[in-house]
């Protein structure tokens, strides 16, 4: 029976180093098999990195060293909930450094250009509260935001 394996990951050359960076973000992450090729491609040269295969809190990727023909757009995202603020500072922190870029209500674009969305599990109980007045202040102050701020969130919430 076939399967979905994993998602599969285009870099420009960068593979290896995008996979470094990934497995240093959270627990049961980790390279688990380099590819070279045993032959020159369209990409490069004999004995370049062509694949990595490596694992993201438990989650299985494979990065390919495809060239420059098709980036990274904002129409993939991965999401990381964190359990509090300081997870959340140092995602965000570890991600936007060495070229990454900020974006609004929790997303940013790490330096090789993939989009991730950086959510304390807090906000979505904030929007999840059956006092909708509060879930609306909290929604409406996380849109003012670009990374997200807990104790900002919980004040608009309990703000009358």
């Amino acid at each position: 029976m076939s399967r979905v394996q994993f998602p599969c990951l285009w870099f420009d050359g960068n593979a290896e180093e995008a996979a470094e960076l990934y497995v240093s973000l959270l627990p049961d992450s980790r390279i688990t098999k380099v590819w070279r090729a045993p032959a020159e491609t369209p990409s490069g040269p004999e004995g370049m990195v062509l694949t990595v295969d490596f694992t993201v809190g438990g989650q299985p990727f494979q990065g390919l060293n495809g060239g420059s023909d098709f980036t990274f757009n904002e129409a993939v995202s991965f999401v990381i909930e964190c359990d509090d603020q300081a997870e959340v500072d140092r995602l965000w922190g570890t991600l936007t450094a060495d070229g990454g870029e900020p974006g609004p209500c929790g997303w940013l674009k790490d330096r090789f250009g993939l989009s991730w969305q950086i959510v304390p599990r807090r906000l979505n109980e904030l929007l999840d509260d059956p006092d909708e007045g509060r879930a609306r202040r909290a929604m409406d102050a996380m849109l003012q935001m670009h990374k997200i701020e807990v104790a900002d969130l919980e004040r608009a919430a309990d703000a009358a």
